[in-house]
Formats: C-alpha cells, structure tokens, sequence
C-alpha cells in the first residue's frame, strides 16, 4: 500500500508509525509513506496557506487553490481521505475497506478547516476519529492508519490474531489471561484450562456478549437488531 500524507507538518511523520508492527511493516516494504508539504504549493514568499474566513469569524481557513494544487500534484489514485471532525465515524468495517485500497491520500485539517470547495471539487472521503476535536488531522490520520496497517496481509505475522478482536463480529474481545494461572488469589477461569475447545468458545462468546452489554450496551442492541433480520 502507497500513503501519501499532505500536511503543514511533515516532521510529525512517520511518528509512533515508525515503531513496532507498523515501523516493520514500513521497513519491510510491506506500505510506503511520502509525505507532502502544503507550504510548498505556496504562492507568496511568505508560504501562506491560510486566510480569513469570508463573512468573518475566529480563526482561519486553508486556502482552496494552494491545498487544491497540492492534492492535484499528489494523487494519482486509490482514495484521498480529509481527517475532520465533520467526518463519518472511523469504524473498523471502514479499516477493512480501507485497507483494500493500493493507495491512500490523506489530507490532513488544521486551523478552522479547508474551503468548502475543496470537499465539493475533489470529493475526499471525510473520516473522523471521534466526537472531539484536535489541534489538526495529522494525530488522526496517524491513528487511521495503525488501524489500517495490521490489517495488511503479513503485518500481524499471524492472520488470525485480528479475527476475535474488538467490533470485528460486532461484539467486545473476551477476556484474555496467560501464566501464572493464580496471581493475587485470583485464578485463571478452569474453562480455558480444559482443553475442551467447543466449551472454551461458548465461553468466550458468552463473555464477549456479556461485556458488551455492560461496557457497550449501543454495540450489544446493534448486535441484537443484526440478528433479528
């Protein structure tokens, strides 16, 4: 997968991308980064990005012809994607389609938000990372794509282990325990010590139903309406 980030601050990246699964994965070849400097798409000496809003008002807003030439100069295809509070909630069915994609092109907010016209011209997918607001979208489009990276094939090394997680069948993760089997008094449930796979999977979907409902109760009566139809 190619990623392409357009932001104010490329220093920011590859951040916490750079460590772990991700940072391997990027070593290996398995996704490529190129990040995009807005200023340089500038006009003036000055590298002005921004101005007022018409009709007034806090802040500023990221000018439509520079932020334009510098989505038109870096994509060449896949999906481009604007972070911003006004965008659908990110959700994992969305990592998995995103993750089918060859090519992401993400824009990243800041200030006030971009002109209008930018989302009417180019049509951006708008993601947002939650019903909060940061100081600009490079945070969220990092977040986006750790999500989106262990997703890639070869990343998690093992396939399966992104099969039983949290929202990936509409439930919370079951509870996970390993050695010492007794710590503080408290004992590893005698279930997962059987051996008896068919009991320790109606276990497990019996504690996942169960910790939805009690930390998620949206997500359990999601769950139940799915399952009605």
């Amino acid at each position: 997968m190619k990623v392409k980030i357009l932001t104010l601050y490329p220093e920011i990246f590859p951040g916490f991308l750079g460590f772990s699964l991700t940072g391997k994965a990027l070593a290996e070849g398995k996704w490529s980064l190129e990040v995009v400097n807005i200023r340089d798409f500038a006009t003036d000496k000055y590298g002005s990005v921004d101005d007022t809003p018409c009709g007034g008002g806090a802040g500023m807003v990221m000018r439509a012809d520079i932020l334009g030439s510098a989505i038109e100069a870096s994509h060449q295809g896949g999906k481009l994607i604007y972070m911003t509070p006004k965008g659908k909630p990110l959700t994992q069915a969305k990592l998995h389609e995103l993750a089918k994609e060859p090519e992401l092109t993400i824009v990243c907010n800041r200030f006030e938000g971009v002109d209008e016209r930018i989302i009417e011209v180019y049509q951006p997918d708008e993601i947002s990372i939650g019903d909060y607001v940061l100081t600009g979208g490079e945070q969220a489009a990092m977040i986006m794509l750790d999500g989106v990276i262990r997703l890639l094939g070869g990343v998690l090394g093992n396939n399966e282990s992104a099969q039983d997680e949290s929202f990936e069948h509409g439930l919370l993760e079951y509870p996970q325990y390993t050695r010492p089997i007794e710590w503080k008094g408290m004992k590893v449930p005698d279930v997962l010590l059987s051996g008896h796979h068919a009991n320790i999977e109606k276990w497990r979907k019996e504690q996942s139903l169960k910790i939805t409902e009690t930390k998620r109760p949206d997500l359990f009566k999601k769950y139940l309406d799915l399952k009605k139809v």
